[in-house]
């Protein structure tokens, strides 16, 4: 499956699936181990060791967090998670998105935003909370992107986005025409056509 963003050079050229949380752990786990100090600290708002991360994974394998994954040549590159409302402290699913540095500026992170926030909506959530490093600009433009409005708390960077359908102004709708309405006011103008070219030349008028 080929994926492009415009906005890159490079197109990404992996697929993107949802893991299996117990059979693929190591898929996961793996890949959270390979992030560079600094894409490990803006990922996890400081500097994790390696025990940490192999809890951390194994934790996301129990508790219902969706793993939606960037995957080439069976090795996952960038992860999003989709984490449940009970394990947040205001009741908010949370989400959180790490890619590895040899397939940045490909349009991964966009692709994994679109599926994460398809798989949100899909199971009837209204929000979600981001939180991210407040020096990881990245994911801030790719956050506001999406519509997260983030702010700064000690350090961090931390935000909501709604995902409840946004309701368009009386103006906007009166100019999206239907197919059925533009076949109405096609067939007004017909009839107005032939009667008036009727009347030019009197056949319209009574014996």
């Amino acid at each position: 499956m080929r994926h492009e963003d415009i906005t890159r050079s490079t197109p990404a050229r992996g697929s993107v699936r949802t893991l299996r949380q117990q059979e693929e752990l190591p898929l996961l786990r793996d890949h959270l181990l390979r992030l560079d100090p600094t894409s490990r600290h803006d990922r996890f708002h400081g500097f994790m060791d390696d025990s940490f991360i192999e809890r951390y994974a194994a934790k996301c394998a129990e508790d219902g967090t969706v793993i939606i994954a960037y995957i080439e040549d069976g090795v996952v590159r960038g992860a999003a998670e989709l984490h449940p409302p009970d394990q947040s402290p205001d009741s908010l699913p949370e989400i959180a998105f790490s890619v590895e540095a040899r397939v940045r500026r490909q349009g991964v992170g966009s692709i994994l935003f679109k599926k994460l926030i398809a798989e949100a909506r899909s199971q009837g959530y209204r929000a979600l909370r981001i939180t991210t490093g407040a020096q990881n600009q990245a994911m801030r433009a790719l956050a506001h992107k999406f519509g997260a409005n983030l702010t700064f708390r000690h350090g961090e960077s931390t935000g909501t986005i709604d995902l409840k359908p946004q309701a368009q102004p009386q103006s906007a709708r009166a100019a999206m025409a239907t197919p059925v309405d533009a076949a109405r006011a096609m067939a007004s103008v017909n009839r107005a056509y032939w009667k008036m070219l009727l009347r030019v030349y009197g056949w319209g008028r009574a014996a």
